[in-house]
């Protein structure tokens, strides 16, 4: 596959994965604050690649307006 090749569909990807996470962290808080949780929720995302694990990423989301 050419660089090119590759950096398309790798910008397709990630594009994916942005727009996918942002939809399930907003549903996930919003649920959170529905609940009457108050502060912040912990996340963590996990990369895998052809079934191995290469990178976690892990923190926390505020549910108030504070930051």
């Amino acid at each position: 596959m050419s660089d090119d090749g590759f950096n398309m569909s790798l910008r397709k990807y990630l594009k994916r994965v942005g727009v996918t996470s942002q939809q399930a962290i907003e549903e996930a808080t919003r649920t959170a604050r529905e609940a009457g949780n108050g502060g912040a929720v912990s996340a963590k995302m996990v990369l895998m690649i052809d079934g191995k694990e290469v990178n976690t990423v892990e923190g926390e989301i505020s549910l108030g307006d504070s930051a």
